[in-house]
């Protein structure tokens, strides 16, 4: 097995957590400047119930539309009402977009940075609308490459957007571990590249792929570093 040289990481609930904006408090705080009454307490059932119909593209290609749509759903299962729900959508929907929106887990930055001073290249990627370099350096993350599906066409699992991110740091698929906690997109999509990889499950959903992580403390000794 070819030694690890570069670690990937998704971005959203690997590394980053959405802040108060894109919480139920602020759905109901944004359906309100749309003239909208929504109810906090349904957040979870609705957006539960919009995942069912949540469909890909066809080609994975970026489709910011799905998203409008998927967040249309929630806002409607909250309580919201057409037409306004879907201006309220797309407000939302834009929110992803800015990274003063999210948080990083405390575990990010120190493990990060472990992994730099143990020599490894570091890179992102993400199916989202945001710059991946402009949110690193938003969130003083030190990285050496990054793409997000809005600009490179294609989303996770497609291989290209993996390829994309190896040949930006000049590293072979055997010599990258891929990162992230999502099966379908982050796992199976680096898997198939050859890439290896680590599934974070921070919320307890169950392991349901080896290696899985409950935070990033434990991924160093995965990929088989010692710990400093």
């Amino acid at each position: 097995m070819a030694p690890v040289k570069a670690v990937l990481f998704d971005v959203d609930f690997t590394l980053a957590k959405p802040g108060p904006e894109l919480m139920p408090e602020g759905y109901v705080r944004c359906g309100e400047r749309h003239g909208l009454v929504l109810d906090a307490a349904c957040y979870d059932e609705a957006r539960d119930a919009a995942l069912v119909d949540l469909k890909r593209h066809p080609e994975l290609d970026h489709d910011e539309e799905i998203w409008v749509a998927f967040t249309e759903r929630i806002v409607l299962g909250m309580g919201g009402a057409a037409p306004a729900a879907r201006a309220c959508a797309e407000d939302l929907t834009s929110r992803w977009q800015r990274h003063e929106n999210f948080e990083l887990y405390e575990d990010t930055i120190p493990v990060l940075d472990e992994l730099r001073a143990a020599g490894l290249k570091l890179g992102l990627v993400s199916n989202s609308a945001r710059d991946v370099r402009e949110f690193a350096s938003h969130h003083a993350l030190e990285i050496d490459a990054g793409i997000s599906s809005f600009h490179h066409g294609k989303t996770k699992p497609h291989a290209s957007i993996f390829r994309a991110v190896l040949e930006l740091l000049e590293v072979d698929a055997a010599e990258a571990v891929m990162v992230g906690d999502t099966v379908e997109d982050d796992i199976n999509g680096a898997l198939a590249v050859g890439m290896r990889a680590v599934l974070v499950d921070r919320h307890g959903f169950g392991a349901r792929y080896e290696p899985c992580i409950d935070d990033l403390y434990a991924l160093p000794a995965a990929i088989g570093l010692p710990r400093i």
